[in-house]
């Protein structure tokens, strides 16, 4: 069984896991809202949250919803810090070109993840240890399409 934290919260609606070992729990709409396509919203949950100390919470997007409708979170995924006492609120980005999509109150809008982060103590050097990859980023992988590296 994964290990489990408590975490305070003040919500209509408390974040539920759909499934047994699921990562995230689903948000849902405090509020209702129309996205015209390319457009963007923020979205209420009404959930606020106290994380302890050594935790964040990242607010992703919804698979169904991306892959059905387009629809998805513009900052994914959004950072709830453990300091952060007010409402979570979601972003939503209709990158469907053509359909308007309509969020009616309760409509599970996003996912919550919470999860520990290690504290970072970032060390001044004057060179890097050596790695397999190097400086390599942006597609060094050797991705390719039609046999072109693109």
């Amino acid at each position: 069984m994964a290990e489990t934290v408590d975490i305070p919260i003040i919500a209509a609606e408390v974040p539920v896991y759909a499934h047994p070992g699921d990562a995230g729990a689903d948000l849902v709409a405090a509020e209702p809202a129309r996205l015209a396509p390319g457009q963007r919203a923020l979205v209420g949950t009404g959930v606020r949250i106290a994380l302890p100390e050594g935790y964040v919470a990242f607010v992703v997007p919804r698979s169904g919803l991306a892959a059905r409708h387009g629809i998805t979170i513009v900052n994914a995924p959004g950072t709830v810090d453990a300091g952060y006492r007010g409402e979570i609120k979601v972003a939503l980005l209709n990158t469907d070109a053509e359909n308007s999509y309509e969020v009616a109150v309760g409509d599970r809008i996003a996912q919550l993840i919470v999860m520990p982060v290690p504290r970072a103590t970032f060390i001044p050097v004057d060179t890097l240890p050596e790695s397999v990859r190097g400086e390599g980023g942006f597609g060094s992988t050797g991705y390719q399409k039609d046999g072109v590296p693109a």
